[in-house]
Formats: structure tokens, sequence, C-alpha cells
């Protein structure tokens, strides 16, 4: 695969990995040993970073959506996140209450999407595939 979505796969920012990683095709056994035994530079990598947007935004509890509206637009690392929390700008602050927001709303729909798939199921269980329903 692509240094890049060997990159990805890993969580790690491609522009700050080795310039050997990035010059070259990363086999499937290649990424999963490093999954299971990374090397030192993917160790100091995924605690210092920099680490890409999607790691920012987790680490920040946002979207990446809410870290472009905060105006972070590149890799931030381990040091800088750690600032952004503690400073706790209101761009941060709003950004949280929707994720919050988002999480929520997506459980109510799950806790409701499950409560009809258990109204349905007693349904289709009185009814075998094949047998003629009544009208």
């Amino acid at each position: 695969m692509k240094a890049a979505t060997a990159a990805k796969k890993l969580g790690v920012y491609l522009p700050a990995t080795p310039e050997e990683f990035q010059q070259r095709f990363i086999t499937r056994d290649e990424l999963d040993a490093w999954q299971t035994d990374p090397p030192q530079w993917l160790v100091e990598l995924r605690q210092d970073g920099p680490h890409p947007r999607p790691v920012v935004a987790a680490r920040l509890g946002v979207s990446i959506s809410g870290l472009a509206r905060g105006g972070v637009s590149d890799a931030l690392t381990s040091e800088q996140i750690v600032a952004l929390r503690e400073k706790n700008p209101d761009w941060l602050v709003r950004e949280r209450k929707i994720q919050a927001e988002v999480r929520a709303e997506e459980e109510r729909v799950r806790e409701r999407d499950a409560k009809r798939a258990l109204k349905a199921a007693p349904a289709a269980d009185k009814h075998p595939k094949g047998a003629p329903r009544g009208h």
C-alpha cells in the first residue's frame, strides 16, 4: 500500500514519518507487524506528534469540522493539544458542546432503532418464510 494509506491506518501524520517510510510501498505484513510491535519512531510519533487532524480532533473531543471552524488546520503536537485544552478557548468549549449533542442524538437514534427492531422481530416470527399470511 502507499505510505499515505499506511500512515492513515497507523494514525500518524505522514510528513512527520521517516523519509524511508514515505518513499516506499508498505506491505500488509509490515503494517501488521508495526501495529503489534511498533518501531521506536512510530512510538515517539504516536506519543509526541505531530498528529493528523483526526487524532487532534479525538484528543480535543471535537469533530474535524469543529477544528476547521476553530481555525486549526495544521497537525498539532501533543504539547500543543495539552496547551489548547488548558487554555480552553471559546471555540473549543462550543465545539465540545456540539460534539456532545451529536453523540447524544446518535445514541437516541440507536436506542429508537433497537426498540423498533425488537417490536418488528415478534411479528416476523409469527409468519415463517414462505408461509401465507392472512389478510
